[in-house]
């Protein structure tokens, strides 16, 4: 079964491009525009991996993590915080949040997907 990923960006702009990133590469994807429908969207289908924004409406990136490390079900989904916020001490929050990688925008896509690969232990080669 193809990998789920949930996108969690309020940019129509750029879920839409990562959608197409991912899906181009084999994944599913699933898109939620604020931390509500995050929310909703992990209850409805636990992902393999969620794309995370930190300022997006409703709880932020920040909360979003933090609620899924302190929820059993979601406790080891791989989280990739994808953000425009590249200051160290954001990077630094977000990782001790329990976060497991870090990507800033803008970002490569030839990254992005590595990065996607290796945290779901998948390599080019898979496909």
């Amino acid at each position: 079964m193809c990998p789920l990923i949930l996108i969690v960006d309020d940019e129509p702009n750029i879920v839409q491009s990562i959608e197409f990133l991912m899906q181009r590469d084999g994944y599913l994807t699933r898109a939620a525009h604020d931390g509500k429908a995050a929310l909703q969207a992990l209850r409805d289908r636990r992902p393999d991996l969620v794309l995370l924004d930190i300022t997006i409406p409703g709880h932020d990136g920040y909360e979003l993590c933090q609620r899924m490390r302190a929820t059993p079900e979601w406790r080891d989904i791989p989280i990739i915080m994808l953000t425009a916020r590249g200051r160290h001490i954001e990077r630094e929050k977000g990782m001790a949040l329990g976060a497991n990688d870090y990507i800033t925008k803008p970002f490569s896509t030839q990254e992005l997907l590595r990065r996607v690969r290796a945290h779901l232990g998948k390599t080019p080669d898979d496909q």
